[in-house]
């Protein structure tokens, strides 16, 4: 007798797997846990799949950071800087043994830009953010009012706050870029020396606040101006390009020491505005929205026989001056070059 054959003559019938039928097979459930037992965080930092949350309520007495990865039934829901989310499972919450982000609280604001103007695809930069602060510089590198005018209606279009600061005032006057944003009534202040206003501050204090700009225009010197302890990495403008270098490299949100958050954001180059509506840009200016009521159908308001345009002929010179920064802005949707 061969050892094969032997061998499966010593066989009964607890070694033999039968698979069960299709009838009597259980089929796979689909309900899912409720995490009824998860914690509430806040999204701080994000670095490749992997989250930096805080855990608690949001204050920088109480919170306790640690690091978190996205559940599999979120999908391709994506999670930002500013997210609040609610996190379960077993993990330390350590970067070795994260917790899981189960759910994704409801967005109170969204800022997003796209790649260009006709790209599809919108990027959200920040989530729940109460203001925008628009960082220039006078000098080293120039401003580029192209990207401010961006900046600035991708902020009314998400309905957040939008305010400019103008850095390195002491290598140029910052008088001719502060006049040409007066007329919308955005509120502005000046850096001098790396020294920060107190009305910077208080404007600050107690709201989600994520700063936005060129590289090398002085963003993260801000934010060590800011928060003592933040440490964030600076660096030089080339003198060849006239460019900074990318020393913020991911968007990180920082306590301000009276309350609130900082969001500092890597320089941006490019600011499309595929997804902009130009009728939620008017709907911010309150006093010029009524004068459009009188436009042609999908007016882009910049136009000819636009309401705006013929009243600039009899409106006093502080609303045409509006109206004209209006139709600035509103011509930055289609302006490639900045």
């Amino acid at each position: 007798m061969s050892p094969r054959r032997d061998r499966h003559d010593r066989l009964d019938e607890d070694d033999v797997r039968v698979r069960p039928g299709r009838g009597n097979s259980r089929p796979r459930s689909k309900e899912r846990p409720d995490h009824r037992g998860a914690r509430a965080a806040t999204v701080v930092a994000v670095d490749r799949g992997r989250f930096t949350i805080e855990l608690g309520p949001g204050t920088a007495d109480d919170a306790v950071e640690g690091y978190a990865v996205k559940a599999r039934e979120l999908g391709r829901k994506g999670i930002v800087v500013g997210d609040r989310v609610d996190v379960a499972g077993d993990g330390a919450a350590t970067i070795d043994d994260p917790v899981r982000i189960v759910r994704r609280h409801e967005r109170t604001s969204t800022l997003r830009r796209t790649a260009d103007d006709t790209d599809p695809v919108e990027r959200v930069v920040v989530a729940n953010a109460t203001q925008l602060v628009v960082v220039t510089a006078t000098a080293d590198p120039e401003p580029r009012t192209g990207l401010i005018d961006r900046a600035l209606v991708a902020a009314l279009d998400a309905g957040i706050h939008p305010m400019l600061v103008v850095t390195k005032a002491d290598l140029h006057p910052a008088d001719d870029l502060l006049a040409l944003y007066e007329p919308l009534g955005v509120p502005a202040f000046v850096v001098a020396n790396k020294q920060v206003p107190d009305g910077l501050r208080e404007v600050l204090a107690g709201e989600e606040t994520v700063l936005l700009g060129h590289s090398g225009v002085g963003k993260s010197t801000l934010v060590n101006g800011l928060v003592p302890d933040a440490d964030r990495l600076t660096g030089r403008v080339n003198a060849v390009t006239g460019r900074g270098r990318h020393t913020s490299t991911s968007v990180v949100a920082l306590h301000l020491p009276g309350g609130g958050l900082i969001v500092d954001t890597p320089g941006i180059r490019s600011f499309g505005l595929a997804h902009v509506d130009a009728a939620r840009i008017v709907e911010a200016f309150d006093d010029l929205a009524d004068l459009t009521a009188d436009c042609p159908r999908a007016c882009s308001h910049d136009e000819p026989d636009c309401a705006l345009t013929a009243a600039l002929a009899s409106a006093p010179p502080d609303l045409a001056a509006r109206i004209d920064s209006l139709q600035r802005l509103l011509r930055s949707r289609a302006d490639s070059d900045y």
